[in-house]
């Protein structure tokens, strides 16, 4: 555990790779919802390819985030000592909260047509944020992160098992499905946050620079063996939709992976982890841009909903079935997202200024 005089250098280096990885997260995102949106199903095999692969690095990567952050943001809690738990749980519960409250506003805001309580990803991470946070503060010995594994391997398999009865209780009950199961649900995704706790915690330990690079290239090179079982196994098995997504859970017309797809999944969080750790810590490179999307990619994850979803394809019913004016459409949008997101951070570093100075008005 790093000491008080430690930890401010330790989290400041984290930041840069783990903010640099949501950025990227946050681009997967936004070219997973304009291939759905701004194209049509015209542009064929490519256009399935590219829609499906951004969305199984996207999400998962923003949640494997939450969970691999947790321990991060909590360590020096738990080193304060149980008396330092309660109120920090109850921080992080209305944490939490504010984004499930945010997810609901987005379907108020972007499908005013669905249901309210249409589950999001936003609901999603908001309730794993509530239930895992409590979980890192007892997470300091081996058996209880084997039992944590063990517990989230069985939030996996009980979905998988439930899966059959599961299709059909949605078939007769389409309105109050939406709100447990759409769109990455908490069940099995609760499963992703609390295996990356796991992680999250071993990082933490690492305080040795050289220590953490090990860590690192160890995740990197376990990212790749799960990345190969995919092929290998879906090779080996023969199976019928080979390297597709079609053999994977369908609920609700949205997915979760099963079985080999699974472990990919987990092999590109492990990847993407390694890689951007080895590009901003080890090679120093300037991914300003980057960082600056991951700070921002909550407000990011309304606006470019409500550019891609409500003005070009509501309102102005663009289309953009040609690859080269689809990807300078996606240049110019996340050139736009950029300025915004600059934007954002100067107007909460100018009220950051404020406030204090208002408080001290007011107690005048």
């Amino acid at each position: 555990m790093p000491s008080s005089t430690e930890a401010p250098a330790t989290v400041r280096q984290r930041l840069v790779f783990l903010d640099a990885l949501r950025g990227f997260a946050l681009i997967m995102m936004v070219l997973n919802h304009t291939g759905r949106w701004w194209q049509d199903r015209l542009m064929g095999w490519p256009r399935y390819y590219m829609i499906y692969v951004t969305m199984a690095i996207a999400a998962p990567t923003f949640l494997f985030l939450v969970g691999f952050c947790l321990p991060l943001s909590l360590a020096r809690t738990r080193a304060e000592g149980p008396g330092h738990f309660l109120p920090t749980v109850w921080k992080y519960v209305k944490r939490g909260g504010r984004i499930i409250l945010a997810g609901l506003l987005l379907n108020v805001l972007v499908f005013p047509h669905d249901p309210v309580l249409s589950n999001g990803v936003l609901q999603t991470i908001g309730f794993s944020i509530i239930v895992a946070a409590p979980i890192v503060l007892f997470l300091g010995s081996s058996v209880s992160r084997y039992a944590l594994v063990a517990v989230a391997v069985l939030i996996y398999l009980t979905f998988g098992w439930a899966y059959g009865p599961l299709t059909e209780w949605v078939g007769t009950h389409p309105a109050s499905s939406r709100v447990l199961f759409l769109e990455f649900s908490p069940w099995p995704w609760l499963a992703l946050v609390l295996f990356a706790l796991v992680p999250g915690e071993l990082w933490v330990e690492q305080q040795d620079p050289r220590r953490q690079a090990r860590y690192m290239w160890a995740m990197g090179a376990a990212g790749v063996l799960c990345n190969a079982w995919l092929f290998l196994y879906d090779w080996w098995a023969q199976t019928p939709y080979r390297w597709m997504f079609k053999r994977d859970f369908i609920l609700n017309n949205h997915w979760t992976p099963r079985g080999a797809t699974t472990v990919w999944v987990i092999g590109m969080s492990f990847c993407l982890m390694a890689l951007f750790y080895y590009l901003a810590e080890v090679k120093r490179l300037r991914l300003t841009w980057l960082v600056t999307l991951g700070q921002t990619a909550l407000i990011l994850y309304f606006v470019h909903q409500l550019i891609v979803l409500t003005l070009v394809n509501e309102h102005l019913n663009r289309r953009f079935n040609n690859w080269w004016s689809f990807a300078i459409a996606n240049l110019a949008l996340l050139v736009l997202l950029l300025g915004i997101s600059r934007l954002w951070l100067e107007i909460k570093r100018i009220s950051r200024q404020w406030l204090p100075s208002l408080a001290v008005f007011r107690r005048a």
